[in-house]
């Protein structure tokens, strides 16, 4: 098995979030925050729920310090290859948020390799809108979200809108953008 280092995990994650996020306008209020540069990437190199969940609290914490930091990506490229033990992980990362007091100040967002939304197919081109090289925790600043969806009309449509884009790329092209991340 080979072992990637931090900065091609991160380069890999940028050129998803910018050819597939970005470029696929999966999230419009994306691309002012890249070009600002106001996004953290940060390896999580720990393998036990325990360890990623330190490394969460951390990464809030730092957060809460430093407001030049819009919005951080953890990218936990070990021991969550399964989507199922992502889903664990998830699940313990929002109890954490609100454990700790940050609800209303943060929220989640996830991405991960195998993302199989509720009731889809495991091959649906629409699961493609949270797929993502590694398994990644996306922290988001709620103020920050609060205001993009304020700025658009309709954001209630973004999903669908997202699966339509998907499901018309197909899933071929769809595992092929994935796949020109990592390569």
């Amino acid at each position: 098995m080979v072992t990637l280092s931090d900065e091609t995990l991160i380069e890999q994650s940028r050129r998803w979030v910018s050819s597939v996020v970005v470029g696929l306008n999966f999230c419009p209020f994306a691309k002012p925050v890249i070009e600002s540069g106001d996004v953290d990437y940060k390896v999580i190199n720990e393998r036990s729920l325990e360890q990623c969940l330190m490394a969460l609290s951390g990464e809030f914490k730092r957060l809460t310090e430093n407001n030049q930091i819009e919005t951080s990506l953890l990218i936990c490229p070990h021991g969550f290859e399964s989507f199922d033990d992502y889903l664990d992980l998830l699940a313990v990362a929002n109890s954490l948020l609100l454990d700790e007091g940050y609800e209303g100040v943060f929220q989640l967002a996830s991405f991960h390799p195998d993302y199989c939304f509720d009731g889809l197919k495991q091959d649906d081109a629409a699961n493609y809108t949270n797929r993502s090289p590694y398994p990644i925790l996306h922290i988001l600043r709620e103020k920050s979200v609060e205001r993009a969806l304020n700025s658009v009309s309709n954001p209630e449509k973004i999903p669908a809108r997202n699966e339509k884009v998907a499901r018309e790329k197909g899933l071929e092209e769809m595992k092929a953008l994935l796949g020109l991340c990592k390569g």
